[in-house]
């Protein structure tokens, strides 16, 4: 039993601790990095702290509370804006409203330009922004001006913009000002689950990799095919505490559905309670490592939790 529980251990600090002998060159960022997951895709945001601080801690205090996992873009307008933030779908209820913050000083210093980002807020009110956002389609440098200028507060990073444009080309459906302008991902609209959702967390690094592990806050990152093509799913989940083992835990409301394909997709068997994630990035201590063949095993139902079996390096 001693051997047992040393060689977990082991394992454990291995994954965590790994000693970095795969770094890989990365680009480093003056501003916090959130990584956005969409039902049809990622991108990243780095977000400027220097030129909007208050507009940046407004955004991550909503982000830090999960309050944008889950949600939808209600909004989206051909070659203009792309915009989300502020509802979720409820089955049998509706949309449903994100809790807000109190509204924020006005902070515009940057352009809106193709691939930023900025607050959404009321006419005539330029102290209005809570928790909407929107993505700039296009370079709208008319929202420079009106309503004292809109804050941009980050930019999307890399090719993130080939996501961002997909959803873009998505058709839409108007449902009301809580889905008024709506993005859907199948060829015809049927119900609310098929709207564009999303989740937002905070990374150490941008990466494009499907599969991303942050070892400081214990946050795993991933899409997920179950059962050989049953359901294609979208999700994060959180480390949880455990002296012996890695053991991750479903966060249940990151989860959405995806569509495919995706390369280096996950995959977990229901008969077998096999999670395996064929390549994983691992962020650690500023650096990332490459493992591959990442095996954790179904040890609990509810709420949904997976040990760590096995990996190689």
């Amino acid at each position: 039993m001693f051997l047992i529980s040393q060689s977990r251990q082991a394992m454990k600090s291995a994954f965590i601790c790994l000693v970095i002998v795969l770094l890989l060159p990365f680009s480093c960022f003056a501003g916090t990095i959130v990584r956005v997951s969409t039902s049809i895709g990622d991108f990243s945001v780095e977000l400027f702290d220097d030129s909007a601080p208050m507009t940046v801690e407004n955004f991550l205090n909503y982000v830090g509370r999960n309050d944008y996992n889950g949600t939808y873009f209600h909004r989206v307008v051909d070659d203009f804006v792309a915009q989300g933030g502020a509802y979720r779908f409820q089955p049998y209820v509706g949309p449903v409203d994100v809790p807000t913050d109190p509204p924020i000083v006005n902070e515009f210093n940057v352009s809106n330009s193709r691939g930023t980002i900025a607050m959404a807020k009321l006419d005539g009110n330029p102290d209005s922004a809570t928790n909407q956002w929107f993505i700039n389609l296009a370079d709208n440098v008319n929202l420079d001006t009106l309503n004292g200028g809109f804050t941009v507060f980050g930019s999307v990073l890399g090719n993130g913009m080939t996501i961002v444009d997909a959803i873009d080309n998505q058709p839409t459906v108007d449902l009301g000002y809580k889905a008024v302008s709506a993005p859907y991902i199948k060829t015809a609209y049927t119900d609310p689950t098929d709207f564009i959702y999303m989740n937002v967390e905070v990374v150490t690094r941008y990466s494009g990799a499907p599969n991303i592990f942050e070892t400081e806050s214990g946050l795993l990152i991933t899409s997920v095919d179950v059962d050989n093509g049953s359901e294609l799913l979208s999700m994060n989940f959180s480390a949880v505490q455990s002296e012996e083992d890695l053991v991750i835990q479903v966060n249940q409301e990151s989860v959405m559905r995806r569509r495919g394909p995706v390369e280096g997709v996950a995959t977990f068997s229901s008969s077998s309670g096999e999670f395996r994630i064929p390549v994983l990035e691992v962020n650690s201590g500023g650096g990332v490592i490459v493992v591959r063949n990442v095996v954790f095993t179904l040890t609990n139902n509810s709420p949904a939790q997976f040990t760590l079996k096995s990996f190689d390096q």
